[in-house]
């Protein structure tokens, strides 16, 4: 028996009925907010944060599932475009591409969308490439490994301990595919209709190597020949390098997908605002590191530093995936920008949010003369008008005077 409690980001629910064990694995592994109630026994409040997605936990003594869903504040298809666009800002513009509005719930557009990209880049078949191989053979081939036959055979003539370059499917591209495809499968609440064709893409990559869980994924990079292949590529890594749950705490199963809208939302900003000052002839780096104090102790990280022809930097941005105070936004985070302001010789910072009263809001720190920007992003809108608004603020970052 399935118990699903649903959530939307940022907001709680009380009173849920919970084992204490099922409560407690949810609060561990980083899931949602849970308490116990203190006053009734057996009951629980849960409060989401900016995680996004499902999460499925195994009830002790066969008692089926409790599936907690997290369901984002924008919509499926406008999440989806933040994702695309952080991903390949040129393929990430493509409307429609994959139709994943067709789908409630994050985890089945998802799903949907990693099968339907693979679907695509397998259509022409499976690429091949040269992938370097080790093993033991009675015959020499490619090139022997000299130090590993003197270690393993102490001299002897055969076999032979060789290394060769073979062409084949088994390479990381493909693995990469597979393992995105297993990831999902094990999921739960994936779509009868979705796993079908999930399973029909584990068929065609049936001789590819699974890769074992808990090792680096291996690497590839992008070139002509796996042009077809890149945006699978990117959502397959995405399915098992960034929002992954997979672990049991205190002997229980947990199995999920989550996405943290706080590293979605800054990864779209910074990658937006590149490309668009980009276009203007500037260059910016991401988590740009650089030292607050003299002595190199104390390092910072803005998320996006923007530079001028002769290499110094000409502003700083950090994104900030969270909601407006009612009376305004944090001051933490104008502290902070006015360190990265200082630390860079900057007259000028500016922090983009998701939500806002106002488009924009400017504070002059006194005694210093720095002018701290404050820029709110609409994320319901048209894609275009999101666009347009991020080039606008390139466009301010572009005229800012140095100290």
């Amino acid at each position: 028996m399935t118990h699903v409690i649903e959530l939307v980001e940022h907001t709680a629910v009380e009173g849920i009925p919970l084992p204490d064990a099922v409560g407690r694995a949810l609060a561990a592994g980083d899931i949602v907010d849970a308490a116990p109630d203190p006053y009734v026994g057996g009951l629980w409040s849960l409060r989401a944060g900016s995680k996004v997605g499902a999460v499925a936990v195994a009830v002790p003594g066969g008692g089926g599932l409790v599936t907690v869903r997290v369901a984002p504040k924008v919509s499926i298809a406008r999440l989806f475009f933040l994702l695309g666009y952080s991903l390949d800002p040129k393929g990430g513009r493509r409307d429609g591409e994959v139709d994943v509005a067709v789908h409630r719930d994050l985890l089945p557009a998802l799903a949907h969308a990693v099968e339907r990209q693979i679907d695509r880049a397998l259509r022409q078949g499976l690429l091949q490439g040269y992938r370097v191989t080790e093993e033991t053979s009675l015959v020499v081939r490619g090139r022997a490994r000299e130090a590993e036959q003197i270690r393993r055979r102490f001299g002897a003539t055969l076999p032979v301990e060789v290394e060769y370059d073979e062409f084949t499917t088994d390479i990381a591209e493909n693995r990469l595919l597979r393992a995105a495809v297993e990831r999902l499968l094990r999921l739960p609440g994936v779509p009868r209709d979705v796993r079908r064709g999930l399973f029909h893409q584990r068929a065609r990559l049936a001789d590819v190597t699974l890769i074992v869980r808990g090792r680096p994924l291996p690497a590839w990079q992008p070139s002509r020949l796996n042009s077809r292949y890149q945006h699978a590529l990117l959502l397959a890594r995405t399915v098992l390098e960034n929002a992954s749950v997979e672990h049991a705490p205190g002997g229980l199963h947990v199995d999920g997908f989550l996405f943290d809208m706080n590293k979605l939302f800054e990864d779209f900003v910074t990658v937006a605002l590149r490309e668009a000052c980009r276009a203007l002839g500037h260059t910016a780096r991401l988590q740009d590191p650089h030292h607050l104090d003299e002595a190199s102790a104390i390092r910072m990280r803005p998320d996006f530093v923007l530079y001028g022809p002769e290499g110094v930097p000409g502003a700083v941005v950090d994104a900030k995936y969270k909601a407006e105070k009612r009376e305004g936004f944090p001051d933490a985070d104008l502290y902070q920008m006015l360190a990265y302001c200082t630390a860079l010789g900057l007259r000028e910072g500016h922090l983009v949010y998701a939500k806002g009263n106002a488009p924009h809001a400017a504070h002059t720190v006194r005694h210093a003369g720095i002018v701290i920007h404050q820029h709110a992003l609409d994320l319901d809108q048209e894609p275009s008008a999101l666009l347009s608004d991020v080039e606008e603020i390139s466009a301010r970052l572009i005229r800012r005077p140095r100290v």
